[in-house]
C-alpha cells in the first residue's frame, strides 16, 4: 500500500457524523425556537384576554353611570315638576359626570382590579342614594296627589258654598224686590174739585170746571189697604201737570224736587203723613195766584218716588 495515498472511508464516516451531528443541533434550535414562540404566543392570548376584560369592565362602568346620570336627572326633573330644587341632586349629577370623564379617558386594558373596585363601590354607593331618593319623591308626588285632590275638594265646596251664597243673595235680593213692590203704597178714590174766589167748594162728576172761576184746587184721595208696607211717616208727594205737561210749582206755595225713576222732577206740594194702613184720607189744597190754562190737567200722587195713582181734570 502507498503511503502516500488517504484512507477515503475513514474521512467519508468523519464528514457523514459532522452532518449529522450539525442537523442534530439544528433541529434543537429549531425545537427550542418553537417551545419559545409558543411560549409567547400562549402569554400573547392571555395579555389580549385580559385586555379585553378590562375593557369590557370598563365598559361596563361607562354604562353605569350613564344609566347613573340619567336617573339622577330624571329626579331633578321630577322633582321641578313638583314645584321643588333639590342642590345634592345638582351636586350628584357633576360628580357622576367627573366619574365619566375619568373612565372614558382611561386606555385600553389601563383599568386596574382596584380602579374596577373603587368605581364600582361609588356606582353601588350611588344606586343606593338613587333609590331612597325615588322612595322620598314617590312619597312627595302621594303627598301632591293627597293635597291635590283635598285642594281641589276645598275649591268644590267653596263653589258650592259660592253658589249658595249667590242663590241665597239672588233670593233676597228677589224677595226685597217683592217686598218692595209689595209695600209701594196705592192711592184710591182721587178726586179733584174746585173752590172759587168766594171760597165756595164745587165739584163735578166728570171734574170739568170753568177756568175763571178756580181760585184754588183740591185733591183728596184714601191711602189703599196695604198689610206689608211699614206703619211710619210718609212722605206723599202731589204733582198737578197742566196741559203743556209742565209742573205746577212754586217754592213759596210748598213745591221743590225730588227723584223719580233716577231722575229729579218737580213737585207741586208735600206732605208728611204717619201711615197707620188704616185707607186714611189725604187731602191737598192748592193755590196757583194766577190765572189757571184752560186743558187737560193730570194730578199724580208720588210716595218713595214711587207713582201712587192718577188722575185728570179738564178746565174750560
Amino acid at each position: 500500500m502507498d503511503p502516500n495515498e488517504t484512507p477515503e472511508p475513514r474521512s467519508n464516516n468523519s464528514r457523514v457524523l459532522l452532518w449529522v451531528a450539525l442537523v442534530l443541533v439544528l433541529l434543537g434550535i429549531n425545537g427550542v425556537l418553537f417551545y419559545l414562540n409558543q411560549q409567547k404566543g400562549q402569554q400573547n392570548e392571555a395579555l389580549t384576554t385580559e385586555v379585553k376584560a378590562k375593557d369590557s369592565k370598563l365598559q361596563e362602568q361607562i354604562k353605569q353611570y350613564e344609566a347613573l346620570k340619567a336617573d339622577f336627572e330624571r329626579q331633578s326633573q321630577e322633582l321641578q315638576a313638583l314645584g321643588l330644587s333639590n342642590d345634592s341632586l345638582v351636586a350628584k349629577i357633576s360628580a357622576v359626570n367627573a366619574d365619566l370623564l375619568k373612565l372614558r379617558s382611561f386606555k385600553a386594558g389601563s383599568f386596574s382590579i382596584a380602579q374596577q373596585n373603587l368605581f364600582k363601590q361609588r356606582a353601588q354607593n350611588l344606586e343606593s342614594q338613587l333609590r331612597k331618593k325615588d322612595d322620598d319623591i314617590s312619597q312627595l308626588k302621594k303627598d301632591n296627589e293627597t293635597l291635590y285632590t283635598e285642594t281641589t275638594t276645598l275649591k268644590e265646596r267653596q263653589n258650592k258654598l259660592a253658589d249658595t251664597i249667590s242663590t241665597v243673595v239672588r233670593s233676597n235680593r228677589e224677595l226685597s224686590e217683592k217686598v218692595s213692590v209689595a209695600s209701594r203704597l196705592q192711592a184710591d178714590n182721587i178726586h179733584v174739585a174746585i173752590i172759587t174766589s168766594k171760597n165756595k167748594e164745587k165739584d163735578d162728576d166728570k171734574e170739568e170746571f170753568k177756568a175763571k172761576r178756580v181760585e184754588k184746587l183740591k185733591i183728596t184721595a184714601n191711602f189703599a189697604r196695604n198689610d206689608v208696607s211699614p206703619k211710619e211717616t210718609k212722605a206723599v208727594y202731589l204733582r198737578i201737570l197742566e196741559p203743556d205737561g209742565a209742573a205746577l210749582y212754586n217754592l213759596s206755595t210748598g213745591g221743590g224736587t225730588f227723584t223719580v225713576d233716577g231722575q229729579e222732577a218737580f213737585y207741586t206740594q208735600k206732605q208728611d203723613v204717619v201711615y197707620d194702613n188704616t185707607r186714611q184720607k189725604l187731602e191737598f189744597v192748592y193755590a196757583k195766584g194766577a190765572e189757571y190754562k184752560k186743558g187737560l190737567h193730570t194730578v199724580e200722587l208720588y210716595e218713595s218716588g214711587q207713582l201712587m195713582g192718577k188722575t185728570t181734570f179738564t178746565l174750560k
